[in-house]
């Protein structure tokens, strides 16, 4: 019996409702206020937001994520048949696709895009596709999260964990 897996589980809830978080204040208010400014000045705030974005305290967080659903998704893979793997294996497809997979194909993507055009036609277009994007990621975290949480509720905590 080991608690290391259920913590790994506990941390993955966490992390995963963190980033949520963060991108759902971004699709709920950021860009809308981001939206009621001047073009110009709401893509370069833009432009500002993705080049600060690369700090240690938000890329630890987004990519440990990421590799922590790596690992406890293939931990998972080892006991199938349970309830509580299957919702570990699907919270952490879903981070891992519906979250760090769409930042990676979509939104960096459109964020370098705006940093290498001009014009307000460009911004009002990268608005409304960045905010899809950023919302389906938000759902991908967020629900993550909440299978993390009902796999432990469920009991696949120290009991039941590899040892």
């Amino acid at each position: 019996m080991t608690w290391g897996y259920p913590i790994m589980l506990f941390v993955g809830a966490v992390s995963s409702a963190l980033v949520a978080g963060i991108f759902y204040a971004f699709s709920s208010f950021v860009m809308p206020a981001l939206g009621r400014i001047p073009d110009e000045q709401g893509s370069n705030a833009m432009n500002a937001i993705n080049v600060a974005v690369y700090t240690p305290s938000f890329m630890i967080l987004f990519m440990g994520t990421a590799l922590l659903s790596a690992v406890v998704a293939v931990r998972s893979l080892f006991s199938i048949e349970s309830l509580g793997s299957q919702l570990v294996l699907a919270a952490s497809l879903l981070y891992l696709i519906g979250c760090f997979g769409v930042t990676i194909a979509f939104n960096v993507p459109l964020n370098r895009q705006l940093a290498a055009g001009s014009g307000d036609a460009l911004w009002r277009k990268f608005l409304r596709r960045w905010t899809v994007w950023n919302t389906v990621r938000t759902i991908g975290a967020g629900l993550a999260s909440a299978l993390f949480i009902l796999a432990l509720v469920l009991g696949y905590g120290p009991a039941t964990a590899i040892a």
